[in-house]
């Protein structure tokens, strides 16, 4: 795209996403200032690192109509509030250029995670090795092997295969940890945990979506077991649509603006969970996240239930849309 095509985009996309700002600013009053209070923090199972339960999601504004300017200042006012997790990836448009402008000043204060697509060895090595040139520094803390439910288990595992390309760059400090993510197939997920390998595990882990993939009830009790560390995405179930959507951050998530709190809080309090990995699109977004991790409290009793019931509704509106279920 050319910058004059993109900047006009990006122009766009403010004039819509502020109808968006104002709906997300009509919240209880306890939820409107932001706080200097620290965001708390959990370990992240075997890892033993502390990390903040909100972490930084960079697709939404990586992929979309945002200047690397625009992006660079949204990921570091959001750092400069405490957030350590950060989560990109290398096909997360600007985001790595974006975030190798800030990091190298803060790389000791960051859980720094990126991630690979492919299932073998050879384009690992490129991915890995582009990421770090854009990132600006010689490791991150987590590498993800992206997206497993679509993956090839037996590819992902042989020789040549991205997971023992990771352990050798484990072995060579490039990387801490080896994780992995994904929508879809929890089936898959188990059979990589056999390995023993995997130290983090994100996936989709909602009100809504418990109703469809259930990671919760299949993949989370594995993670507690090994001692993994789990991430939760996709907490507000996701943009509405789903992928298709994904560049369009006005047409606003799945969960209505007066339920995001508890939707957040739903991710928080599943047993296991360190933190919710939140994308936003805009500042005002990425400010009010950070208002809910600050207020974060359990749901009580009542607050689930009325959840819950909504999200079997809503799940229903959308059934699978990240892929397979098994």
């Amino acid at each position: 795209m050319r910058r004059s095509q993109r900047s006009m985009t990006r122009r766009q996309f403010i004039r819509t996403t502020a109808g968006i700002g104002l709906s997300f600013a009509v919240l209880p009053p306890a939820l409107k200032a932001v706080s200097d209070a620290p965001i708390p923090r959990r370990v992240l199972g075997r890892t033993g690192r502390e990390v903040t339960i909100l972490g930084l999601g960079t697709a939404p504004i990586g992929e979309g109509p945002v200047e690397t300017d625009e992006a660079e200042r949204i990921f570091a006012a959001v750092l400069d509030r405490g957030v350590n997790y950060v989560d990109t990836a290398r096909i997360y448009g600007n985001a790595e250029e974006a975030l190798g402008r800030i990091v190298p000043a803060r790389r000791e204060d960051l859980f720094l995670v990126t991630k690979i697509w492919s299932e073998s060895a050879a384009d690992a090595a490129k991915s890995l090795e582009q990421s770090l040139r854009m990132l600006k520094t010689d490791h991150v803390d987590l590498v993800h092997i992206h997206h497993i439910g679509g993956k090839d288990v037996e590819r992902v595992q042989a020789e040549d295969g991205i997971l023992p390309y990771l352990l050798k760059q484990k072995d060579a400090g490039k990387l801490k940890y080896i994780g992995m993510t994904g929508h879809a197939r929890p089936p898959r997920f188990l059979q990589m945990l056999e390995t023993g390998k995997i130290d983090v595990v994100m996936c989709v882990m909602n009100y809504a979506d418990r109703n469809t993939y259930n990671f919760e009830e299949t993949v989370l009790p594995e993670c507690r077991k090994q001692n993994v560390g789990v991430v939760a995405m996709k907490a507000y179930a996701g943009i509405k649509g789903g992928f298709p959507n994904h560049r369009s951050g006005f047409v606003g998530c799945a969960t209505p603006a007066e339920l995001l709190p508890r939707a957040m809080a739903y991710a928080l309090d599943l047993e296991g969970v360190s933190s919710a990995i939140i994308g936003p699109y805009t500042m005002a977004q990425a400010m009010q996240n950070i208002d809910f991790a600050l207020q974060y409290q359990p749901l009580t009793p009542d607050q689930r239930s009325e959840l819950l019931a909504f999200g079997v509704q809503l799940a229903e509106q959308m059934g699978p849309r990240y892929g397979p279920v098994a």
